[in-house]
């Protein structure tokens, strides 16, 4: 249970109370903090999941942790970011991007209670998803710094793009599950068994 994947995890959760002290910090390089922080945070999330599939030390609690750790960094960094800057430019990707965390969460949980977890997947889009929103949670975190305005620019187109892909992703996730949410397809006792099986992995 406590494998170096794992432990990663744990450490981009515990990474989170960091994030917002150093954020709330009122001197010159706080900026350059938060986003190193951040940024180490946004590097476990990769390095958890390559050395889980490298090593082959997936576990049911990674495969609960990681999505949890995931979400609860992108959803505090957007809200911390909201507050610092609270204009509709900024507020409505973020709501955007939280909204459909909270969305996909809840039907991938729906879709594990029926043993059908496999069929909503991480997809590619997901992939890229989640990186423009890293990327973009990156640079707007430099927003006071000395190169702030070029960067904050660049930062929020990214999370719109972010904020698209985040739909598209979650349209695709929907599509997927549809038979079942639908009750087009019903799942019995030994397909819902390898389903569960299958279905330890990590989520965007």
């Amino acid at each position: 249970m406590w494998n170096t994947p794992n432990l990663l995890t744990l450490l981009r959760i515990i990474l989170i109370p960091v994030f917002v002290a150093v954020f709330y910090i009122d001197t010159p390089w706080a900026p350059y903090a938060a986003t190193l922080t951040f940024g180490a945070a946004a590097l476990t999330d990769w390095l958890d999941g390559y050395l889980a599939r490298r090593l082959g030390q997936t576990s049911p609690l990674g495969a609960f942790l990681d999505p949890v750790a995931d979400k609860l960094m992108v959803a505090v960094a957007l809200v911390l970011l909201v507050q610092a800057d609270p204009r509709s430019l900024l507020a409505l990707p973020a709501i955007v991007i939280i909204g459909r965390e909270i969305t996909v969460s809840a039907l991938r949980e729906w879709m594990a209670e029926i043993g059908a977890r496999a069929k909503v997947a991480v997809s590619a889009v997901g992939k890229f998803k989640t990186i423009a929103q890293m990327v973009s949670i990156c640079l707007l975190l430099l927003h006071d710094s000395i190169v702030g305005p070029l960067a904050y620019g660049l930062g929020l187109v990214l999370l719109y793009v972010a904020a698209v892909l985040t739909l598209w992703s979650m349209v695709l996730y929907l599509r997927a599950a549809w038979p079942s949410l639908s009750g087009q397809v019903t799942h019995g006792p030994e397909e819902n068994k390898k389903n569960r099986a299958s279905g330890l992995t990590g989520s965007s």
